[in-house]
């Protein structure tokens, strides 16, 4: 009996070396790290190395993965920004409630911009940008764009249905996305106000998708 239950135990332990992990697990590490340090230090103060002891990687591996600052700051921009586009880019049903979805996507977008961590992006883009002008680029194109591109999708949809009607909907996407972030994100950056919680994002998308809707044309 004590035979079989040494048998047993030693099967259950893991031999050799243990498994090593993915690069797709350890580049999600260093994209943790990297975030972290950059809102910590800036871009310029942000050093490699301790980005690298930070996710707990070797230089040399982080290098493999990531080849240099900027595309190590690319790849914070693209995770970060592209869990919110998943949430704006939701289906849309064949009878869609204008209201509920623009609504629904002001919330995702609100979330994202005006949660501490972006708006400390913001900040570092703006204040360093114009030293390093490469992170302006991958910022503008990487959050900006892709975010109005995927609430302009989400209009152009409720255009195609009949149930708003817009003349321009790049410009009208410009609009909704300022009114549902310009004032409190630059109180937040300028320091007047605290990042808005979850209930206040979601009053004001409430009252922002309102506004627009009732501007733009809806049938009853």
């Amino acid at each position: 009996m004590m035979r079989v239950i040494h048998e047993t135990e030693s099967a259950r332990r893991p031999r050799g070396r243990p498994q090593v992990r993915s690069d797709e697990e350890t580049r999600a590490l260093i994209v943790e790290a990297a975030a972290a340090e950059f809102q910590t230090k800036g871009f310029a103060g942000a050093c490699i190395a301790d980005v690298a002891q930070r996710a707990g990687v070797s230089t040399k591996t982080l290098y493999r993965l990531v080849p240099n600052k900027v595309d190590l700051f690319e790849s914070v921009i693209v995770d970060r920004i592209g869990r919110a586009v998943l949430k704006i880019e939701f289906e849309i049903g064949p009878e869609p409630d204008a209201r509920q979805v623009i609504e629904r996507v002001l919330i995702a977008f609100g979330e994202l911009t005006l949660e501490p961590g972006t708006i400390a992006i913001n900040r570092l883009v703006i204040g360093e940008s114009g030293n390093f002008p490469e992170i302006g680029r991958a910022f503008y194109d990487k959050a900006i764009r892709r975010t109005s591109e995927a609430m302009e999708r989400a209009l152009r949809h409720l255009c195609a249905r009949g149930v708003i009607a817009l003349e321009d909907v790049a410009e009208a996407t410009s609009m909704l996305r300022g009114m549902m972030i310009m004032d409190p994100q630059r109180a937040v950056m300028l320091g007047e106000a605290e990042a808005p919680n979850s209930d206040a994002i979601h009053a004001r998308a409430r009252r922002c998708a309102r506004l627009f809707v009732e501007g733009c044309g809806t049938k009853p």
